[in-house]
């Protein structure tokens, strides 16, 4: 797996405009060069107020991402001197989960953030929390009743889709490739999440008359990342272009290619890690480009967690509260602007 020792944490009110907002992160281990904005003048929502207990729930850090979130969070709410952060063991599936979260809600928190296991399965926890008087923030893995959260904040799905087919699509038509042969390596295909980048992708491909030649799904790991790509290089004696949703799996991928030696495509990856930018930086693999799914969400959730427990809106809007909903873009990350996304990879 790809090296995680190295946390960054950037505060600010640029990015949602809701006060010290980290814009950046993480690792499995405490940060040793952790950068955070104290200018309490510049941004009024940062400054000290009403004490805010947040209550926490993420699943276990099998993957570089998840264990990204659970550190953005953590490190984020230590960036508040009125914020007490409670953390609550998810266990290893959705039944431990809601377990924990019941013990959670008795202790009566004033907020609670929530990384679900599964947003349909976790939904009527959501639901009993908002009912005892908690807000609910529900992050990324979405609850389908929208009385079961007070906030709502994710990553882009299709929109990563729609990044990465976009990218391929104008990188083919710069080549002058009429008609190519591109290949899909999804992650767990059962998710709604999968789904969704596909359907993105599908889409932005078709702008352009082309569509996907060969997809093989894998699960998120490096393990099944190399086992599908293999199957897919053996599959098509010849590739234009390659989308991998995820760069965990990519690690994977990587791997099959080079044991394959099959350098004549472009491959795109997904969600933003340290590795994956470091990598289209150095512009020695075919890894020309990844799309953003960026776990500083995790930070804005605690931040906005607070101003909820606060009372408090978000100091860049009129409006007096937090909103519902707030969906972050996909970027595209490129040799061109690696350097810019560098402190964003996790």
């Amino acid at each position: 797996m790809r090296d995680l020792s190295r946390r960054r944490i950037l505060t600010g009110g640029a990015a949602l405009g809701a006060g010290a907002l980290l814009a950046a992160c993480t690792s499995n281990t405490p940060a040793e060069n952790t950068q955070i904005n104290t200018n309490k003048d510049s941004v009024p929502n940062a400054a000290p107020g009403q004490k805010v207990v947040i209550g926490f729930s993420a699943p276990g850090a099998d993957h570089g991402w998840v264990a990204a979130i659970t550190n953005n969070a953590k490190a984020q709410a230590e960036a508040y001197e009125d914020v007490e952060f409670r953390s609550v063991a998810a266990g290893t599936d959705a039944a431990a989960q809601r377990a924990a979260l019941s013990t959670l809600i008795s202790q009566k928190p004033n907020v609670i953030v929530l990384l679900p296991h599964d947003g349909k399965e976790l939904n009527a926890v959501g639901l009993e929390a908002m009912r005892a008087g908690i807000p609910v923030v529900n992050l990324d893995r979405a609850f389908p009743d929208r009385g079961a959260y007070r906030l709502q904040i994710k990553g882009d799905n299709f929109g990563m889709g729609l990044a990465a087919g976009t990218y391929i699509g104008e990188q083919m038509k710069a080549k002058g490739i009429a008609n190519p042969i591109i290949g899909e390596i999804p992650g767990i295909d059962s998710l709604e999440l999968t789904q969704e980048r596909t359907a993105g992708f599908n889409e932005a491909l078709a702008v352009y008359g082309f569509k996907v030649a060969n997809r093989r799904p894998a699960e998120f790991t490096a393990d099944t990342g190399q086992r599908a790509a293999t199957e897919l290089l053996q599959a098509l004696p010849k590739v234009d272009a390659l989308w991998n949703h995820d760069d965990d799996q990519g690690i994977g991928v990587l791997a099959a290619i080079n044991q394959a030696n099959r350098k004549e495509f472009l491959l795109v990856g997904g969600a933003g890690s340290k590795a994956a930018i470091e990598a289209i930086a150095a512009d020695n693999t075919p890894l020309k480009a990844t799309v953003t799914y960026s776990p500083s969400m995790a930070s804005s959730a605690i931040s906005l967690a607070r101003l909820i427990g606060q009372n408090k809106g978000m100091s860049d809007l009129v409006e007096l509260q937090v909103p519902k909903e707030i969906t972050l873009a996909s970027e595209t990350i490129t040799k061109a602007n690696a350097a810019q996304y560098a402190k964003l990879g996790f």
